[in-house]
């Protein structure tokens, strides 16, 4: 099997899907974050608890940014003291979002392992890097700061090497958002930069996607429609974008992130139905492409009674009140879920 062919297994043989939330009411735009009412950790906790299907795994994406101090500073967490979301089977996907201008990596790979020091058997997973090829959208991405390519590679081995040190069986990764421009030389770049420590020490690479957000797509049942738009997502992710890489087909794929807001012209119904078409056709294709994770954005508003589209993503409101997409969120989690 060549670098860029998918694994086509047998889907009655691979393991069913790890699902996912992030908790959190903040959320990145193009040029920087919405605002809205502030958490109830009562409230999400009692959410989780609901989506969380009896035995079984649930994860809790959070945000942690580096940007180039000495101190680790917490203020701007994403959701705030995520560590109370932790219970039996409910572990923190951990994202450590490198924001630092300059080019001395010493202080960025300390705080890589701290971090993974400090989470200890609360972390399921570490995500080094947020989107480090998004270049134009500082509010939400790594992409334009000039070391990040080198702090994504460095970062994920020594997180790797102290995630072995500590004893920890965390999974340590990072993700990308599509790109479909044959001259972009990001993928090129991290093959340059990742040599053998690096494909070692990589567990995963995770997909943000958002068909049908940014870019409409063909009603149901037509060509190119969501079944189609996630199939060729996740193609062009894995034969194209990780082949570039030089990351082969046996290092996972996670959606981490994935959703569909609500607002003028998109009805709670429509969400409900997305979410639905969008996860259950993943499920169906996760032996195709090698895909083991699915984290949904998000479980609430930033404001509900704002109309721009990334204050509405919620399964429930800046209320909590429940939207339909939460109980069918909660009903895929317990059907599909490992």
């Amino acid at each position: 099997m060549t670098n860029n062919e998918a694994p086509h297994a047998d889907v009655r043989d691979f393991p069913p899907l790890t699902f996912g939330i992030y908790p959190g009411g903040v959320a990145g735009t193009f040029d920087g974050v919405t605002t809205g009412p502030t958490d109830d950790p009562l409230q999400i906790n009692r959410a989780l608890g609901q989506l969380q299907a009896e035995g079984r795994a649930l994860l809790v994406r959070c945000y942690r940014h580096y940007d180039g101090s000495s101190a680790s500073s917490t203020d701007h967490d994403n959701p705030v003291n995520a560590a109370q979301y932790v219970s039996n089977a409910r572990k923190l996907d951990l994202v450590l979002c490198f924001r630092d201008s300059g080019d001395d990596l010493t202080g960025w790979l300390s705080f890589v392992q701290e971090n993974i020091r400090h989470g200890g058997s609360q972390l399921a997973k570490v995500q080094i890097t947020e989107e480090p090829n998004l270049r134009d959208a500082p509010g939400s991405a790594d992409g334009g700061f000039p070391c990040v390519r080198r702090a994504l590679v460095q970062g994920v081995i020594a997180a790797k090497d102290e995630a072995r040190r500590q004893g920890l069986s965390l999974q340590v990764g990072f993700n990308a958002v599509p790109r479909f421009n044959p001259n972009d030389d990001f993928w090129p770049g991290i093959a340059a930069l990742g040599q053998e420590p690096f494909v070692d020490a990589l567990d995963y690479v995770g997909l943000d996607c958002y068909p049908d957000v940014f870019r409409a797509v063909a009603p149901d049942g037509a060509r190119g429609d969501l079944r189609d738009a996630i199939g060729f997502l996740l193609e062009q992710f894995r034969c194209r974008n990780l082949a570039a890489g030089n990351i082969p087909v046996s290092v996972p794929i996670h959606i981490t992130e994935n959703g569909w807001p609500t607002g003028p012209r998109r009805t709670y119904e429509r969400q409900a139905a997305v979410i639905e078409t969008l996860v259950r056709t993943i499920h169906e294709r996760r032996a195709e492409f090698n895909v083991t994770h699915y984290e949904l954005f998000s479980l609430r508003d930033s404001d509900s009674s704002n109309p721009d589209l990334f204050h509405q993503f919620g399964l429930v409101r800046d209320d909590y009140t429940r939207k339909p997409a939460f109980e069918t969120y909660r009903r895929l989690v317990a059907e599909l879920s490992s």
